[in-house]
């Protein structure tokens, strides 16, 4: 296509456009028919040029030209209570369910690789020896040593929400930095996993580990099942970007972005349960047993909400991203 062609024969179409679309006035029946018929050729138009020309000034121009005619055309749109309760009814299950091909499988290999770490670290003294001295680790691990006193050590509230802050923003760096091939998101995942591990092999070292384990499952249930999902999302999001299937590569990462920022929201909100069951549930009086049953109950209560809510919604047609009339204007691609 001869682009300099192309644009002396559109050019005036794309003026005429501009012009309607800065008018002040009310447009005219006859003004606000030829504004929807401007902007559908437009369209097309910024379609043709990027498959076939591409130039980034003029596909600039037009894809802001098409954006203003768009919000023209559609209006715009307030959140409101109601885009809330289809979120966290059905969006946000939705989109989770749909990535449990990826979430599951990463959670059931990051918890072999915490159990592999913890069993290395827990049988080699040497290892031991590596990460502290004898008296330090001795002091970490004895009754009342600062693995424990670690729950306990600041004011619940404060340290509740210092928690959620801390996870939320490993959540959202799973979510983001997956689209660099997911990478990123691996070298997260296994710091996590380490520093894991290392608690689960010391303390085991030590003949404690009921006691590690009391202390972590309360809130470690669901808050790493959280960054499971987090980082099952951002793999996927990796992957689409080598494989993005039947769709166009910039299509296909627009979809699965805007679920996974959708996603990061919504698992905010699964952070602060977690985070509010380590910083008044974990170091409670509470029985072990007690405290360990009500992660039980916050996990299998997450799980139900995803696997049954959400897997009605996808069966609906939910994927968790924008609704039709939210999304960005899309145009058909050029062969």
């Amino acid at each position: 296509m001869d682009l300099d062609v192309f644009v002396s024969v559109h050019r005036a179409e794309w003026d005429r456009l501009d012009a309607l679309l800065r008018r002040r006035r009310r447009l005219t029946g006859a003004e606000a028919d030829e504004l929807v018929a401007l902007y559908q050729r437009t369209a097309t138009h910024l379609s043709l040029i990027q498959s076939t020309a591409p130039d980034p000034h003029l596909t600039g121009r037009l894809s802001q030209l098409v954006a203003r005619a768009r919000n023209a055309v559609a209006g715009t749109r307030r959140a409101s209570w109601r885009d809330a309760t289809h979120f966290l009814g059905q969006g946000f299950p939705a989109a989770v369910y749909r990535a449990r091909h990826w979430w599951v499988p990463t959670a059931l290999v990051s918890t072999a690789v915490a159990i592999l770490l913890g069993w290395w670290i827990g049988t080699h003294p040497e290892v031991q020896s590596s990460i502290a001295a004898p008296s330090q680790l001795r002091e970490l691990t004895r009754p009342g040593g600062e693995y424990e006193t670690y729950y306990s050590s600041h004011h619940a509230a404060a340290f509740a929400a210092q928690v959620w802050t801390n996870n939320a923003q490993a959540a959202a760096m799973c979510l983001v930095l997956g689209v660099f091939l997911g990478l990123p998101v691996l070298w997260i995942l296994f710091q996590n996993m380490l520093n894991l591990g290392v608690g689960f092999g010391l303390m085991s070292s030590a003949g404690r580990l009921d006691t590690f384990l009391g202390l972590v499952l309360p809130h470690g249930l669901l808050e790493l099942t959280a960054v499971f999902v987090a980082a099952g999302t951002g793999l996927r999001l990796g992957w689409t970007l080598i494989d993005p299937g039947p769709r166009t590569r910039r299509a296909a990462l627009a979809e699965e972005g805007r679920a996974a920022i959708g996603m990061a929201i919504g698992l905010a909100l699964i952070l602060l349960v977690s985070g509010a069951i380590e910083g008044f549930v974990t170091p409670s009086g509470l029985p072990t047993w007690a405290r360990i049953g009500i992660g039980v109950v916050a996990e299998l209560a997450f799980l139900t909400y995803v696997y049954v809510l959400g897997g009605r919604a996808t069966r609906a047609g939910e994927t968790g991203d924008l609704a039709a009339p939210e999304r960005s204007a899309s145009v058909p691609t050029a062969a």
